[in-house]
């Protein structure tokens, strides 16, 4: 059992509490927060001094434990490019605990990630939610899987037409074969259900649920046409989607919000490193949530580094971006549009014991970080500072 007493508490739901407490059980669960409550005595008592304190922050959309940090060819696990049609492939089957990144994410708070395939092939399997703390990969699920990656524009034409001299070649290749595959597995669930037994295909079989609904896409694309051509092709199908990147979503800010796919929006900082993010801003999350799209910011780690998510927060806060509305793009909107919101991205009764004690506020001070990082209950990460 936990007792945080002394903490400016932003809960993510409700007013914040400037000086509250939260009470995390013997299951890591969270059992109580309030403006003030007597620790029970068989707690272990921890004294925030008054510092910030919010949920962990949740990452939509990176590769940690797929593209390991500070390794070559061989620790590089999530691009398959060899059949770009590849939804059979489960990204738990390569996740390495062990990864120095996971580590950087506990630094910077982040105590729950969305990780998986990378984006060269048009379909590339599936992502999982875990949590950031732990040796082994199946006791750090949160849910597996939680969405089937696919990708369009220029990684999938780069990877295969221009690397390989084979499809796809086009975007008209990219929507042709992600058409083709969800025909297939249309007409393969229908044999299916008619009695009729087609012979196996572990391709199809792992996209029967994005079919039937239960399961979204996670749309890579960055570039106006590109993520239109996604929205097309679910709303052909009666798919769940997620916009993943939406570098250009400023754009087309209103014809995304007549749509209602919720919007990752990243990586933002750094070089515009390809043709397609010439646009890209951190300005964007701001317009997307004025014309109404859900919208959660990314940081896409490795490609920007994971454990300045709330850097990047911050910079779009700067940038016209809602403070309040910036935490929860990295907090309770990424939770909810992942499909993990019932146990991470705020502080309520009931959800996992996942809290950050902050050394100051990271989306207004640069150099705050995380004071203590605490991950169902137990402290996962404690800085120089809280050791000291």
């Amino acid at each position: 059992m936990l007792f945080i007493q002394n903490g400016y508490i932003k809960p993510m739901v409700g007013p914040d509490l400037p000086s509250g407490c939260i009470l995390i059980d013997d299951q890591g669960k969270i059992a109580r927060v309030a403006p003030e409550m007597e620790a029970p005595e068989s707690a272990r008592v921890i004294d925030a001094g008054g510092r910030l304190v919010t949920p962990g922050c949740v990452e939509a959309h990176c590769h940690v434990g797929l593209d390991n940090e500070g390794t070559n060819w061989e620790g590089h696990d999530f691009n398959e490019i060899i059949d770009p049609i590849s939804p059979h492939l489960r990204a738990i089957d390569a996740i390495n605990p062990q990864d120095e990144g996971f580590t950087m994410a506990l630094q910077g708070g982040i105590t729950a990630v969305c990780t998986g395939p990378g984006s060269a092939n048009v379909v590339g399997g599936t992502f999982a939610a875990i949590k950031t703390a732990g040796k082994r990969v199946d006791k750090m699920v949160i849910k597996n899987p939680v969405a089937m990656k696919c990708a369009f524009g220029e990684n999938p034409k780069r990877c295969y037409g221009v690397n390989l001299k084979k499809a796809p070649m086009t975007r008209l290749g990219i929507a042709g074969m992600l058409r083709e595959l969800l025909f297939r597995t249309r007409a393969y669930r229908d044999s299916k259900l008619a009695g009729k037994e087609p012979p196996f295909d572990m391709k199809l079989e792992a996209m029967l649920p994005v079919i039937n609904g239960e399961l979204p896409l996670k749309a890579h694309a960055h570039r106006a046409d590109d993520i239109l051509t996604a929205v097309r092709i679910a709303k052909e199908f009666g798919l769940k989607m997620t916009l993943d990147h939406c570098t250009d979503g400023a754009l087309i800010a209103d014809e995304l919000a007549e749509e209602g796919f919720p919007a990752f929006v990243g990586p933002l900082f750094g070089a515009k490193s390809k043709v397609e993010v010439r646009n890209k801003s951190f300005t964007t999350p701001a317009v997307l949530h004025a014309a109404g799209v859900p919208v959660s910011i990314i940081s896409d780690g490795p490609y920007n580094t994971l454990q300045y998510l709330t850097l990047y927060a911050g910079l779009a806060a700067r940038s016209g971006l809602d403070k309040e509305e910036a935490w929860r793009a990295i907090t309770i909107n990424p939770a909810v549009q992942t499909g993990i919101g019932a146990r991470v991205g705020s502080l309520e009764p009931g959800k996992d014991g996942d809290v950050v004690i902050w050394t100051a506020d990271p989306l207004s001070q640069v150099g705050g970080e995380a004071y203590l990082t605490i991950v169902d209950g137990e402290v996962a990460y404690r800085s120089e500072e809280a050791a000291g």
